[in-house]
């Protein structure tokens, strides 16, 4: 069993209907409390009220807000799942790949960001790789358990396997690459984000079909990988083909 905690990941985990008990801090109160409470009573959930020390144990004493819950162990997806998982209104798939990310705060940011520009999900390698825990579900504003996410043996091997489903292979480096302004990323694209001190190890950059940069001011060479991640999927976002045009988008 799995803890989730703080307010946003437990109000998305009771949306999502895999919380199988809520503990709140005693003393807690406000409005964001009371719509925790009043989901869980129409979805039938128990509620128990325990002292903050509990709460501190079971999170590490990590930043809970004064609220957790209890849900199942994340379950990650299959890589075709994944390609499946494309939203109707865009006529093709955006995959983001994440090579050696290993600090959880940078890989809930990475899946909150991914959500946000509707990406069909995630893709990271089992090893010399943060996994989903319950840090990143945090970090992730709980969006992990409302974005697929595949865990792989091989991200080499995920990326040939890519390539043979129609997909385009972009890697992020910095400043090496096509200026991201002028890349048309059109088709079925899969992003290739490296690790925060690193960037994309040699093997997986050479199964990259592009390399694509940022381009940036004097005296700065690198930005965090979730913040490059960021604007490069806005870049994507807003030149992806769409079924049908969108009237408005929703503001970030």
């Amino acid at each position: 069993m799995a803890v989730v905690y703080g307010v946003n990941p437990v109000l998305e985990a009771l949306k999502s209907g895999t919380v199988e008990g809520l503990v709140i801090a005693e003393g807690r109160g406000g409005a964001p409390l009371k719509r925790l409470l009043k989901l869980a009573e129409d979805k039938g959930i128990e509620v128990i009220f325990r002292e903050k020390g509990y709460l501190d144990r079971l999170t590490g004493k990590a930043v809970h807000q004064g609220v957790l819950c209890f849900c199942p162990e994340f379950s990650y997806v299959a890589v075709d799942d994944i390609i499946r998982r494309r939203a109707d209104s865009y006529k093709d798939n955006l995959i983001l790949l994440l090579d050696s990310v290993t600090d959880p705060q940078n890989l809930g940011s990475l899946i909150r960001t991914a959500h946000c520009f509707d990406v069909n999900g995630l893709i990271i390698p089992e090893k010399r790789a943060v996994s989903v825990t319950s840090a990143v579900v945090k970090a992730s504003a709980g969006l992990a358990r409302r974005t697929p996410i595949a865990r792989v043996t091989n991200l080499a091997q995920t990326i040939e396997f890519l390539k043979e489903q129609g997909f385009w292979v972009y890697g992020a480096v910095a400043g090496s690459g096509e200026d991201i302004r002028e890349v048309n990323f059109r088709g079925n694209i899969g992003l290739v984000m490296g690790s925060e001190g690193k960037g994309i190890r040699p093997l997986i950059r050479e199964k990259c079909d592009f390399l694509v940069s940022i381009p940036m001011g004097s005296g700065v060479d690198s930005l965090n990988v979730s913040v490059a991640a960021g604007i490069i999927l806005f870049d994507i976002y807003r030149k992806r083909d769409r079924v049908t045009p969108r009237s408005t988008d929703k503001n970030i």
